[in-house]
């Protein structure tokens, strides 16, 4: 019994990380999200432009200068920029997330010193920045998809709980990150890299299936290689094939983000001191 009350420590550690600070957490998101585009002419309407023009950069260079074609698609320049785009709304969310990580505590040395303050909140509030702007980008596929076919398939209402997982995992690594970034300052530079990285190793701009067999294993071990495809499916195809393995990425993710914060509790007391 006492094994079971330890092992849900931290799973109610994370759900009371959110709710405990839940009217914290939805001002400094507000005002996070306020401050990226203050002094800017067109504001707000960048979150919709950027990933607009990076679309349309990215379907230009891989599906006119390249001549790429979806597998198992119509070929037509629409569908593979939809499907790209699908893709990009992960790995975006994803990206912007683990970036902005290693110095997530660095940026924000004032609520260090502050011994009240809930630092592990500082993820969330980077986690509901990064929904917004994946929520805009999401709203922007779903007008697009209405106006080439005129519907939305019904496996679209299923989507939020496709990125329950992912939020968790974001938020594991984000403490793990967070904290160790006080500690190794070259972290981020390290981050970086590997995210740019995985942007060409995730299937964003060609199918899993598309990969030789001795590869396709090797990129399916890519976390976000599951969220891209079943996204792609439950938006666009309208399927359910890849959602099998649903319980086993909510389960790691789980284990992810219960690790990350016990590894950044255990550690925040040593901030103060480093900083």
């Amino acid at each position: 019994m006492q094994n079971l009350k330890r092992l849900g420590r931290p799973v109610t550690g994370i759900v009371t990380s959110l709710t405990r600070n839940r009217n914290l957490i939805r001002q400094m998101a507000v005002r996070e999200i306020a401050a990226k585009y203050k002094g800017s002419v067109l504001g707000a309407l960048w979150t919709v432009l950027t990933p607009i023009l990076m679309l349309a950069v990215y379907t230009l260079v891989f599906s006119v200068i390249f001549q790429s074609r979806w597998a198992g698609g119509s070929g037509s320049k629409t569908e593979f920029a939809t499907l790209m785009f699908a893709g990009l709304i992960i790995f975006n969310f994803f990206a912007e997330v683990i970036n902005r990580a290693p110095r997530l505590i660095l940026d924000n040395p004032n609520y260090v010193k502050k011994v009240v303050f809930p630092l592990e909140a500082l993820t969330w509030v980077s986690l509901v920045s990064a929904l917004f702007g994946a929520g805009i980008s999401l709203c922007v596929l779903l007008v697009f998809r209405i106006a080439l076919n005129g519907m939305l398939p019904w496996t679209f209402v299923l989507f939020p709980l496709l990125l329950l997982p992912l939020v968790l995992l974001a938020a594991g690594l984000t403490w793990f990150l967070a904290s160790l970034g006080v500690f190794l300052r070259d972290v981020s530079q390290a981050v970086g890299i590997l995210v740019s990285v995985m942007m060409f190793l995730s299937p964003v701009f060609y199918p899993s299936d598309a990969l030789p067999p001795k590869l396709r294993l090797l990129a399916q071990l890519n976390p976000l290689a599951f969220y891209i495809e079943n996204t792609r499916d439950l938006l666009i195809w309208g399927r359910l094939d890849g959602l099998h393995l649903y319980p086993y990425h909510l389960a790691a993710s789980l284990i992810v983000a219960m690790a990350g914060l016990v590894w950044f509790r255990r550690t925040r007391h040593a901030f103060a001191d480093v900083m």
